[in-house]
C-alpha cells in the first residue's frame, strides 16, 4: 500500500502573488490538479466560514488562500466553480461570514458562484458505523466534487480542528447543534464526522497554516504564525501532521484516531511522506524543520478510569466552559448555540452568561460561538488527578 503524502509548501504573508505560487507548487508537488477533478465536473470549494471575522482574526480560510485555489482551477479551465460553508453562528449567515473575511469578494473577482449553504435536506448515509444520515446543505448536494479548504486551529472538543473537521460545515444551520446533542462527546462526535468525511468525499485538502489559531480557539484565540500551506488527498494524514508540527500527538486527536480506525486515512506518522519543495521528508523531520512546540493547545488526555466515572456525579471537577463576565457583552448567541433542549446556559435582554453545569455536556458550541470571546474552556487541575494523570 502506498504512504500517504502531504505537502508541505512554506508561505510566510498573505501576498497574493505568492499564495498562487504556493498553491501551484503545492498541487505540483501531489501531481497537478488534474489527479483529483476534472474540468467538466462541478467543484464545490468549501472554506472555514465558522463566523463573521476579519481575516487577520485567524478565524476564517484566509481570501488569499482561497482565491489562489480559484485562480488556478480557473488557468486550467474549470468553469464550474462555485463555494460555500455554513456558519456555527446562529447570528450569522453564509453571505455575511464571507463578506467579512474578504472571500466573498474573491470569488467575485474570479466568477465563482455562490452555492446553496442556506437550505438543505437529509441525505442517507447506510455505511454510516455512527451516523446513518446527514442533512446537507444543497450547495454540497449539488457539487461532483469537494475541495476542503480548512484552517490550521485548536478546538475545545477535538483538540484541533483541521480537515476532518471542516467538513461539518457541510451540515446546514441549526442541524449542526442537533448533531452536539446526538453526539455528545469527543470520541463519538470524531466517529459521526468520520462518517461525514465517508459520506461527503472530499478529493483534496489544503490547510491555510500561513497564520494558525492557537489556545482558545476555533473562535476566540490567539492568532500565530505556522508559515505554511498543506495539501493532501489524506484528510487524516494532513491533520497528524498539523498536530506533530505542534508537538500534539495525533493519538489525542480523537478524529484521527477514528478516521485511521474507520479506514478514512493514516494517523501514523512513520508511514507519512512530507513532500516539501526541498524534497521528501519524515513527520520527524518535518517537525524539526517547521515545528512549533511552544504551540498553545490542549495536550492532556483523561483517562477512563474508575474515578474518572464517577466524574458525571462532580460537575464542577470536571472541565466546563467559564464565562468571563468582564467580557461578556449579554448577546444570547450562546443560548442560542446550545443544542441542549432545556439549555445549560442562559443569557441575554441583558442578563450575562450563567450556566447550569447539571445540563451541560462540553460540546462547548457556546465557547465557539461567543463573539465577545468571553468563554473558555476551564481544565480543572484537580479533576486531572482524580483521572490519574
Amino acid at each position: 500500500m502506498e504512504k500517504p503524502v502531504v505537502a508541505l509548501v512554506p508561505l510566510s504573508v498573505y501576498d497574493q502573488a505568492q499564495a498562487d505560487a504556493a498553491v501551484r507548487e503545492g498541487l505540483r508537488l501531489l501531481g497537478g490538479i488534474g489527479r483529483f477533478v476534472r474540468p467538466e465536473e462541478r467543484i464545490l470549494l468549501k472554506p472555514n466560514l465558522l463566523g463573521r471575522a476579519l481575516p487577520q482574526k485567524a478565524v476564517t480560510t484566509h481570501p488569499a488562500v482561497f482565491e489562489a485555489v480559484a485562480r488556478l482551477l480557473r488557468e486550467e479551465g474549470f468553469d464550474r466553480l462555485s463555494y460555500g460553508d455554513s456558519p456555527g453562528n446562529p447570528s450569522t449567515t453564509p453571505e455575511k461570514a464571507a463578506q467579512a473575511c474578504g472571500i466573498a469578494q474573491a470569488a467575485q473577482r474570479l466568477g465563482v458562484e455562490r452555492a446553496d449553504f442556506n437550505s438543505g435536506s437529509l441525505v442517507h448515509y447506510r455505511e454510516g458505523r455512527t451516523a446513518k444520515s446527514f442533512y446537507l446543505c444543497h450547495g454540497v448536494q449539488a457539487c461532483d466534487a469537494l475541495i476542503n479548504l480548512p484552517k490550521m486551529k485548536t478546538h475545545a472538543l477535538e483538540r484541533i480542528t483541521g480537515a476532518v473537521k471542516n467538513l461539518y460545515g457541510c451540515v446546514c444551520g441549526v442541524n449542526k447543534a442537533t448533531g452536539h446533542a446526538r453526539f455528545p462527546n469527543s470520541e463519538v462526535f470524531a466517529d459521526m464526522l468520520v462518517d461525514l468525511n465517508r459520506c461527503v468525499a472530499p478529493r483534496l485538502h489544503i490547510m491555510d497554516g500561513v497564520v494558525a489559531m492557537e489556545g482558545n480557539g476555533p473562535t476566540s484565540g490567539t492568532p500565530v504564525s505556522m508559515n505554511m500551506l498543506l495539501f493532501s488527498a489524506d484528510p487524516v494524514a494532513l491533520d497528524s501532521l498539523f498536530a506533530a508540527l505542534v508537538h500534539l500527538s495525533p493519538a489525542a486527536v480523537p478524529t484521527c484516531v477514528s478516521g485511521q480506525r474507520e479506514g478514512l486515512g493514516v494517523m501514523d506518522t512513520a508511514e507519512i511522506t512530507v513532500r516539501t519543495p526541498d524534497g521528501d521528508l519524515s513527520v520527524t523531520q518535518a517537525v524539526e524543520r517547521y515545528g512549533k512546540p511552544e504551540f498553545n493547545v490542549f495536550r492532556g488526555v483523561m483517562k477512563k478510569g474508575f474515578l474518572f466515572k464517577m466524574m458525571p456525579l462532580l460537575p464542577f471537577l470536571q472541565h466546563r466552559p467559564r464565562v468571563d463576565h468582564t467580557k461578556c457583552v449579554a448577546c444570547g448567541i450562546c443560548e442560542e448555540s446550545c443544542p441542549v433542549p432545556e439549555k445549560a446556559v442562559h443569557a441575554g435582554h441583558g442578563q450575562k452568561a450563567r450556566y447550569d453545569y447539571r445540563k451541560c455536556i462540553r460540546c462547548y458550541c457556546c465557547q465557539e460561538m461567543c463573539p465577545a470571546k468571553a468563554i473558555e474552556v476551564y481544565r480543572n487541575p484537580l479533576s486531572r488527578l482524580l483521572s490519574g494523570q
